[in-house]
């Protein structure tokens, strides 16, 4: 009979065993590779000492093609949770040297105890994929496996943050989990994702085409629009991921983290009475006003990569969360497309899910014009804006610094879309149009008629600027609540969200609506 002793050291044993994963070689292709292994990343994730591991001991059941002969290692993925600066998280990482990470029965079993845990406790959950696909020997049972994440993908989401770290490859059906998740991080030149890889494309389309190229960081960061983050290698991602969550909340129950501020709210931001340039066609970036406003100047940009004529992301103002949403004029002159009307709509229902204060700061001429835009469905798109501001319930102060014209106007948070703060600048253009077009419309029979047609053009569009190019008509109906001076901005937003702080609302009750998308 074994005494205790042999029993423990027994179990040190096979713990140990799994521990070593694929075996030495394959760890050294990891890292020749320039990734950490699955629990490299987990170790650099978590606080030191308290992740907790489940389902060590699983493994799969499968007896086709001689997996009854294979053994893998925790079945290619590693379970548990553990505290990220001190809040409990969840996590689960694929383990590319145990069969490359490949999907199974068992293997997505792990998972789903973990998300189920995940949402059960209101705690975030983080996945690391790194996995080379559905395991072709099991079958129908790895696409059951995939089908049981993406439900549980779209049940917690909007209940708990679901975060999703791409650290090599990601093909096929695995590409859809992260793409329901809230955030994806990409690593530069080690990670892509496709549905369809290089060969396939060649083979049918006769394109030649990259890893990198067809679904690299980059191309989804810039392009695609699928991931938010793109990465310089895994340790820099996570990271990434650990300062992504210092701004969340557990859950969609929870507050979003305080942090006592190190800076003073009453600071006042000089820099911003002259910022706006006298040139009303001039350019400056839009992030230079943010970080003048943010606590300690620190900005946390989501999606930088893409649709950058809208910029979004997080910031603390008194040390509280705040999620950001502002035209930047240095790219297309900040007009709203359709993708940066995608990217705003979905920051903004993600803010409003886990209860973050909406900032939105406007400085826009318009919608691009133009038959792409019309044909790939501006109208719609634009109208998700429309609609999430306006179901959005949680405080929304809006910051009007110059341009807001016609449907954007209304598109950035007007009062009418359901903003509780509006303040401007001294600066603030709020009209239907642009002076020129308006001068053409409103004064065509005069201009027309005019010995000098282009001088009289000239005057009536100086006159309708001097007219409406200005914040007061707007703060005369009650659509703007103050004018103030540049330099207080932070002070007056701090304050905004101050009184909004306990802001209740509900809305009608209904299963969900019927969003444009």
């Amino acid at each position: 009979m074994s005494t205790v002793a042999e029993k423990i050291r027994e179990l040190r044993e096979r713990e140990e065993k799994i521990k070593q994963m694929g075996g030495p070689k394959a760890v050294e292709k990891q890292h020749e590779r320039g990734k950490l292994t699955a629990r490299e990343r987990i170790d650099h994730f978590f606080d030191p000492g308290t992740f907790r591991e489940l389902d060590m001991f699983v493994k799969h059941r499968g007896t086709l093609f001689g997996l009854d002969k294979m053994e893998i290692p925790a079945d290619g993925v590693i379970t548990g949770y553990g505290k990220v600066n001190g809040r409990e998280v969840f996590v689960f990482s694929q383990d590319f040297t145990a069969r490359a990470g490949t999907l199974g029965e068992m293997h997505a079993k792990k998972i789903c105890k973990v998300m189920d845990l995940a949402l059960k406790t209101g705690k975030p959950l983080v996945g690391f994929n790194d996995s080379g696909g559905a395991r072709i020997q099991e079958g129908v049972d790895a696409l059951s496996g995939y089908g049981q994440i993406f439900y549980r993908n779209a049940i917690a989401s909007g209940v708990i943050p679901q975060i999703s770290a791409i650290m090599g490859p990601c093909a096929g059906g695995a590409v859809y989990s992260p793409a329901m998740t809230d955030f994806v991080f990409m690593v530069k030149n080690t990670s892509y994702m496709f549905i369809t890889g290089p060969d396939v494309v060649k083979s049918v389309l006769g394109e030649v085409i990259t890893h990198e190229e067809l679904g690299g960081a980059m191309a989804h960061c810039a392009k695609s629009g699928v991931a938010h983050f793109a990465c310089e290698n895994d340790k820099h991602a996570i990271d990434m991921i650990k300062k992504l969550l210092s701004y969340l909340p557990d859950n969609n129950l929870e507050d979003p983290p305080y942090v006592p501020p190190t800076d003073n709210p009453d600071r006042p931001c000089p820099a911003l009475d002259s910022i706006i340039p006298d040139n009303p066609m001039g350019a400056y970036d839009m992030k230079d006003i943010i970080r003048e406003i943010a606590d300690d100047g620190e900005f946390f940009e989501i999606h930088e990569h893409y649709a950058p004529n809208i910029v979004v992301g997080f910031v603390r103002l008194d040390g509280h969360p705040v999620g950001i949403i502002a035209n930047q004029p240095k790219v297309l002159a900040g007009c709203l497309d359709i993708n940066s009307s995608d990217k705003a709509t979905r920051f903004i229902r993600f803010c409003d899910a886990f209860n973050i204060p909406l900032l939105t700061i406007a400085d826009v001429p318009g919608y691009l014009p133009g038959k792409d835009q019309e044909w790939g469905g501006i109208i719609r798109h634009g109208a998700k804006l429309l609609w999430c501001y306006s179901e959005a319930t949680v405080p929304k102060v809006t910051l009007i610094v110059r341009k807001d014209y016609g449907g954007s106007y209304l598109a950035m948070c007007s009062r009418d879309l359901g903003a509780d703060i509006v303040l401007a600048w001294p600066t603030a253009e709020i009209a239907v149009m642009g002076a020129e077009g308006a001068a053409n419309i409103i004064f065509r029979k005069e201009i027309k008629e005019a010995p000098d047609p282009e001088a009289k053009r000239k005057e009536k569009i100086e006159e309708y600027r001097k007219l409406l190019y200005n914040p007061y008509i707007a703060a005369s109906r009650g659509y703007i609540d103050g004018v103030i001076v540049p330099s207080e901005t932070r002070l007056r937003i701090i304050e905004a969200f101050e009184v909004l702080r306990t802001k209740k609302q509900a809305l009608p009750p209904k299963k969900h609506g019927n969003i444009p998308v």
